[in-house]
């Protein structure tokens, strides 16, 4: 839902509260810390106001989604475009990046990090910044700079994805988009390789091997999530996964766990075949998390069903303009 500062005003002067971006304040003074404290409390919010346009700008309206159009002036996104993006209204945060004297929560804190696609260190910036303390002090990056999107694009027809260790499909280019689905066809919270290989029926209609693949895909996840077990994102996934899915159920209930390998898996294409692939895991930074897997054909067969693959992928009708996949969610 999106939070506007103009609607709540009229509902904090019923209440005799004054609200800002969904967090009630009592009306009345504000504790004075004297002088000394508000200079530094207006040096924050500038910094922070600064730090602000300065992501804004960085990012261009392709790397979301949106149309440059031709009469666009400002470099990168525009004020409202990053309020849109996160779901929060267009003049609370035109004030925040005013550097004025608001309360900011860590909920929409949180939304402008990803709006942004701020990664962990401008994240936990932001959050300093804003005074806040973050709720998910952990969290994955899910913005994809574009220079690795230009490597997925560089890989075709190898089939590559960006995925964090949730298994969130972050980036993709063509033939990944293709592989076992049709990624572009999904909604945005569908992007993630534990739902799909549990619900989607034609991701589990591709893995020849499924009840070994899930097996093991669980018990990665598992063992991924002992560093994140109280973060909201991975407790929703699992409970999201329960109530759909019996098998994962059960699966779950085992407690395996087993680290990130690589290793030949076969996919069966509705169009090209059957392609035995190695997968391979290339990690974004230094600690496990993010990563770039890309599966290379284990035999000449699969080498020319990766090149048809390719080309029916871009040929697609509906085919993005780029080969590489969309932002993913972020869940």
């Amino acid at each position: 839902m999106t939070v506007d500062v103009t609607e709540l005003a009229g509902a904090a002067r019923m209440s005799g509260t004054t609200r800002t971006s969904g967090t009630a304040r009592p009306k009345g003074p504000r504790p004075v810390g004297g002088a000394g404290h508000r200079a530094d409390d207006a040096v924050r919010r500038a910094e922070l106001a600064a730090f602000l346009r300065s992501r804004r700008e960085r990012i261009t309206p392709e790397q979301v989604g949106l149309p440059r159009g031709s009469r666009r002036r400002t470099p990168g996104l525009r004020r409202e475009e990053v309020a849109h993006l996160g779901a929060v209204g267009v003049t609370w945060y035109t004030w925040l990046e005013q550097g004025r004297d608001i309360h900011v929560s860590p909920q929409v804190l949180d939304a402008v990090a990803r709006a942004l696609q701020l990664d962990r260190a401008e994240r936990s910036h932001l959050f300093a910044l804003a005074g806040a303390v973050d709720p998910l002090p952990g969290k994955e990056c899910t913005g994809v700079p574009r220079a690795l999107r230009d490597i997925l694009d560089g890989l075709e027809p190898y089939p590559a994805v960006v995925q964090n260790s949730r298994f969130d499909i972050l980036a993709y280019n063509a033939p990944y988009g293709q592989l076992l689905c049709d990624l572009d066809a999904l909604p945005d919270e569908d992007r993630n390789c534990m739902w799909l290989a549990f619900t989607h029926p034609g991701w589990r209609a591709s893995l020849v091997d499924r009840e070994a693949t899930v097996r093991t895909m669980t018990a990665k996840f598992r063992a991924s999530m002992a560093e994140h077990i109280a973060e909201p994102g991975w407790k929703a996934l699992v409970a999201r996964l329960t109530e759909a899915s019996p098998e994962f159920r059960a699966l779950w209930a085992e407690h395996e766990v087993e680290r990130a390998t690589s290793a030949v898996k076969v996919f069966r294409h509705p169009v090209v075949g059957v392609l035995q692939l190695t997968g391979t895991n290339l990690w974004t930074g230094p600690n496990p998390g993010p990563k770039v897997l890309t599966y290379t054909p284990v035999d000449d067969t699969s080498r020319v069903r990766l090149t048809e693959l390719a080309e029916l992928a871009r040929k697609r009708p509906g085919a993005r303009p780029e080969a590489a996949g969309a932002d993913a969610p972020s869940a």
